[in-house]
């Protein structure tokens, strides 16, 4: 059996998964997984961690938090140039659990221990974002979306004030709140070589089908097509986009006129605005960006 180091994020959930700790590491046990694990003690931690674990000759490194803990672990993993190498687990514990939703992990913690168990593998797509922060080009990679504009205001709102409450509720709460003083953005795209100027209210960058803890997002997206689904939301007014809002988590938000879906393997992001950014939850930085595909190079196992 492969021998298996889990990188446990004690936050994630709004701290649940200390409390669920001891019973996932109970599970894993009686399934005679041989282990070791550490826990992380910060942010960007979960990265160091990945770092380590491929150094320390690891074949299958866990992650068990949330999006924003696998999104660390992948990006140490790339940093380390052996990405391809190493089997990713995953046991969900955070907040949204938008990502394992996509790609079949059972959302059921003590049930994705067993996906350890036998692992299959299967190979799917990256993103990469680089973005500006305090001046420099910084790259990012993400397992399952980003977002420019109101997309990431909610993220910044929710992180800030009302990450302690559960995936949907969070949402609502720092969509409402953002919603009081966002204005939307006059933004130059670059789809593929395609140049677009408009006004919109957020654009999205999707590798899975969910995101915002629930949200239908991105309906046609494959993980492993090489492509990331581009979901251009346009000038909504808002009450516009209140009322649409139960269209997004059923998954019909594509028929609105102001909606528009692109597939591209490249895209490029700019404005003269102060435009947040966001991926997989995780606030970044601002404009001008570029982001684009690294197919089929992450192994996750189910």
């Amino acid at each position: 059996m492969t021998y298996a180091w889990l990188i446990v994020n004690p936050a994630a959930g709004a701290g649940k998964t200390a409390r669920k700790w001891p019973h996932i590491m109970a599970r894993l046990q009686s399934l005679d997984l041989r282990f070791d694990y550490a826990l992380t003690e910060a942010p960007g931690h979960a990265r160091e961690l990945a770092k380590d674990a491929v150094a320390k000759g690891y074949e299958l490194v866990v992650s068990v938090g949330g999006d924003g803990t696998i999104n660390e672990v992948v990006n140490g993993l790339y940093d380390t140039g052996s990405l391809a190498d190493v089997l990713l687990g995953i046991i969900g514990t955070g907040t949204g659990g938008d990502y394992i939703r996509t790609i079949g992990i059972p959302r059921a913690h003590l049930e994705a221990c067993q996906c350890l168990k036998n692992p299959r593998k299967v190979a799917v797509d990256l993103g990469v974002i680089e973005y500006l922060s305090g001046g420099e080009t910084v790259r990012r990679l993400f397992v399952n979306f980003a977002g420019v504009g109101f997309d990431a205001e909610i993220v910044r709102t929710t992180t800030s004030k009302y990450k302690t409450l559960n995936a949907t509720a969070s949402y609502l709460a720092g969509l409402l709140s953002s919603l009081l003083f966002y204005k939307n953005k006059a933004v130059t795209l670059l789809i593929d070589g395609e140049v677009s100027e408009e006004k919109v209210c957020a654009v999205l960058l999707s590798n899975g089908k969910y995101g915002g803890g629930g949200m239908f997002a991105a309906p046609e997206a494959d993980i492993s097509d090489g492509l990331l689904d581009v979901l251009v939301i346009g000038d909504l007014s808002k009450p516009d986009l209140l009322w649409s809002l139960p269209r997004v988590y059923r998954g019909t938000h594509l028929t609105h006129p102001k909606v528009t879906l692109k597939k591209a393997r490249e895209i490029e992001i700019r404005s003269d605005d102060s435009v947040f950014l966001q991926a997989d939850g995780e606030l970044l930085g601002g404009l001008p960006a570029r982001c684009y595909v690294l197919p089929s190079l992450l192994n996750v196992v189910l």
